[in-house]
């Protein structure tokens, strides 16, 4: 086989993909429960409704009891049955994650330095 296989590629953004919610779980221990019941194989029709009504909501963000926040939650559960968003949604993942450790060690030094 290939390295570009369809089905390696597929493979690996699936791994990447489990990988970024292994460690939302390792990071947010309450979240372990909830995220691996919710990528349960057969949850595909409780998962797709609810990803589109986080969809809906966020981008109805601008009422006040919906936000932002929740059109990525959606994309990410949409993720989990739609192959074509897991690359996307893995290295967004991975940036966001990088991006808020920066953020913190700045922070982390700044108090330091005070």
């Amino acid at each position: 086989m290939m390295a570009s296989d369809p089905d390696q590629i597929k493979d690996r953004t699936e791994r990447r993909l489990d990988r970024q919610f292994d460690d939302i779980a390792r990071r947010f221990p309450l979240m372990r429960r909830p995220l691996n019941a919710i990528r349960a194989r057969g949850w595909w029709i409780v998962r797709l409704p609810i990803a589109l009504l986080f969809i809906a909501g966020g981008i109805l963000s601008i009422l006040p009891f919906l936000g932002l926040w929740m059109l990525p939650v959606g994309l990410l559960l949409l993720a989990v049955d739609l192959p074509m968003l897991r690359g996307p949604m893995s290295n967004t993942m991975i940036r966001t994650r990088r991006r808020y450790d920066l953020w913190r060690r700045r922070r982390a030094r700044r108090k330091q330095s005070k």
